[in-house]
């Protein structure tokens, strides 16, 4: 998937400015920003739920063009997946698969209630299903198509951690068998434990796009909590290591470095004998680096 100088505007707000995308068969891709940053207008653009203005995009392989009708090979939803209350998840998906006019669909239904672990409530109406089971029944009507292409927003909403770790499963065997994956979400975490590559947007603008490990590289310093088998000997290397500041000193230290300068303590403290029990950042790379990126006023999406 490859898009190129994408605009698109609603009235008199500019929801997508020039922005640039792409995504790699197999690639698990994350969509993060604040509110009205151009996401949902994103992901709409992908499922052909609205045509850009100006740009070029083109899906599997083929460009784009006006029509609003969603290419073969791609599913997904955008603002929580469209559901029939008073039918059940198995009526759910044949109403589906009908409505598509692919009934060879229909054979695939058992499976994919299975595959997201909703087997059991299969017979079960949607109205007394909770936002975390409506969000893997929609994950189980996009699989329906075998998709090549999944558009998701905010699939881990609602979950709960078995539920997450359930999702968090499918996704990523999708990608492994070359499905492309876009998913936008707010939680830092579901993005880093999903995606290698992420694009932050920032008032309908790409602040950043890349792998996640380019994130702490190119980030200002993070701060990390320190814990070693011996913080007195520890400190006095703290101390005196280049580029490393003692933010808290406690039996767990808390100091502040760039990626390199933090290698080079470890390096040092392993050197010395002095075994590191925990090493981890206070605040996530990529929450860092989107709170640095995208602190500028809010646009509507």
């Amino acid at each position: 998937m490859r898009a190129r100088e994408i605009t698109k505007c609603f009235d008199d707000v500019v929801a997508l400015d020039g922005v640039d995308f792409d995504v790699a068969p197999g690639e698990v891709h994350g969509l993060a920003g604040p509110n009205g940053a151009g996401k949902t207008t994103l992901l709409g653009l992908l499922l052909s739920l609205a045509v850009a203005d100006e740009g070029r995009l083109e899906i599997l392989g083929s460009p784009v063009g006006r029509a609003l009708a969603a290419p073969a090979g791609v599913a997904g939803f955008v603002d929580g997946p469209g559901l029939y209350p008073s039918l059940t998840a198995r009526q759910n998906l044949v109403a589906l698969a009908a409505l598509r006019g692919r009934d060879r669909h229909s054979t695939r239904i058992g499976d994919v209630l299975d595959e997201v672990g909703l087997a059991d409530v299969a017979d079960d109406r949607v109205r007394g299903f909770s936002l975390g089971m409506r969000q893997r029944l929609g994950l189980a009507a996009a699989l329906l198509t075998e998709p090549r292409l999944l558009v998701l927003d905010e699939p881990a909403n609602g979950l709960d951690p078995a539920g997450k770790k359930h999702v968090h499963g499918v996704l990523g065997r999708l990608a492994a068998g070359g499905t492309a994956v876009v998913l936008s979400s707010h939680r830092m975490d579901d993005l880093e434990a999903l995606c290698s590559d992420v694009t932050i947007l920032a008032t309908g603008r790409v602040v950043f796009s890349g792998p996640l490990g380019k994130l702490s590289t190119e980030n200002a310093e993070l701060d990390y909590r320190l814990r070693t088998a011996d913080p007195v000997a520890a400190r006095a290397l703290v101390a005196g290591a280049a580029g490393v500041r003692l933010v808290e000193d406690a039996d767990v230290f808390v100091v502040r470095a760039r990626v390199p300068a933090l290698d080079g303590l470890v390096l040092r403290l392993g050197a010395d004998g002095i075994a590191v029990r925990e090493l981890a950042p206070v605040v996530s790379p990529l929450e860092a680096a989107f709170l640095a990126l995208t602190e500028q006023p809010e646009a509507g999406r």
